[in-house]
């Protein structure tokens, strides 16, 4: 009997690495948040809490503490990162819920260890908690459940806190970012990819391999989930199309130069293809950050005047740039999207492939796109 197909696709490359994978901080908050609601309506906490992923896994977490009285419930689960070499591993996170009246909805608090945004330029408005939007919106789609199930109203202050996070965020970038008082509650899916390097490029080879024996010729290096849904959107491609290159941009370069494909998308965040823009194949925070001034250089060249040019080179983040830029009708994404692209040319030194680049905010909205170019293209 013959062996199946392989499988190819993100999946399949996390199963190729044999990494285990672990849970976010932002689905030990939606845990213990749902473990804190749910004691509060009935007065027991649910040991282990089982919660839903966005992409639908139902992961159940033991609680490590908890505590009701006074009107307020607190529950809490330690991260456990798998194999990743989080920083967070083995944080525990807290949630302690507080009933509000009629109509307030779901108010999200910093607790101790969870910072607040002090600078423009992130997915949060200036003085919010440091929760992400999916994360947030995980917790409220878990605080309806519950509600309906035991007879809330749904309306609860939440309040987020991890044990030792202001320390833990000192070996982070929020302080830079101007979040200050500890970690970001983060996460688009809730599962944190394992990262080690010789097993993810290896897995990022295996996945071009596939792609190729199964006739594919567009395939598509994506930074992570959300680039992932928007080069589907856009391009209708299969699963065993998607190369989950995380940041490993070079790595998928390299390898499609000695085996081409006709065409390679390239779709991550705007700030991640602007270090490719500005020639880093490793775009890791860790190895590479965002460079504001070629932002600026880039800007000036599209028109931007020098006002404008001095704004997004001292902004606070990429994110921030963009939006600088937006407001004054200078394409900057369209322009990190080009040169991005054209630095992606110059790594594959004239194989055969067809390059265009997507870039996109943490929503998967496109904010830049180049067109597509190849090595025979003026």
């Amino acid at each position: 009997m013959s062996e199946p197909a392989p499988v190819g696709g993100r999946g399949a490359q996390l199963k190729h690495t044999g990494l285990r994978p672990g849970w976010t901080t932002g689905a030990c908050a939606t845990a213990a948040t749902t473990a804190a609601y749910t004691a509060l309506l009935t007065g027991d906490f649910p040991d282990p809490v089982t919660i839903t992923l966005p992409k639908g896994q139902t992961p159940a977490f033991a609680l490590a503490v908890e505590e009701l009285a006074d009107g307020r419930a607190m529950a809490g689960v330690v991260k456990d990162a798998g194999d990743d070499p989080d920083v967070t591993h083995g944080a525990l996170v807290r949630a302690t819920a507080r009933i509000l009246p009629p109509g307030s909805g779901v108010v999200f608090r910093a607790g101790t260890g969870v910072g607040t945004v002090t600078r423009p330029g992130l997915p949060l408005d200036v003085g919010e908690p440091a929760i992400n939007p999916v994360p947030r919106q995980m917790m409220r789609d878990h605080i309806a459940l519950t509600a309906a199930r035991h007879g809330g109203t749904g309306d609860v202050e939440i309040t987020v806190s991890v044990d030792h996070g202001e320390e833990i965020a000192r070996s982070t970038w929020n302080p830079r970012l101007g979040i200050l008082g500890g970690l970001s509650i983060l996460g688009t899916t809730g599962i944190v990819v394992p990262y080690s390097c010789s097993a993810w490029i290896d897995s990022i080879r295996r996945g071009v391999d596939v792609a190729r024996a199964a006739g594919r010729t567009h395939l598509a290096g994506c930074t992570g989930s959300t680039s992932e849904k928007t080069v589907v959107s856009l391009y209708d491609l299969p699963e065993d199309a998607l190369l989950d290159m995380g940041d490993f941009a070079g790595a998928v370069l390299k390898y499609v130069r000695r085996h081409p494909v006709e065409r390679l998308t390239v779709c991550g965040g705007f700030a991640k293809l602007s270090k490719l823009a500005a020639g880093h194949l490793d775009l890791h925070s860790a190895r590479s950050q965002v460079d504001k001034g070629f932002l600026a250089d880039l800007a000036r060249a599209a028109g931007a005047d020098e006002d404008l040019t001095a704004q997004v080179a001292s902004a606070n983040t990429g994110l921030a740039a963009l939006q600088l830029c937006a407001a004054q009708g200078v394409p900057l994404g369209d322009l990190v999207a080009a040169t991005a692209r054209d630095q992606a040319l110059g790594v594959l030194r004239g194989a055969p492939v067809t390059v265009d680049v997507v870039c996109i905010d943490r929503a998967g909205t496109v904010v830049g796109r180049s067109s597509p170019r190849g090595p025979r293209d003026g």
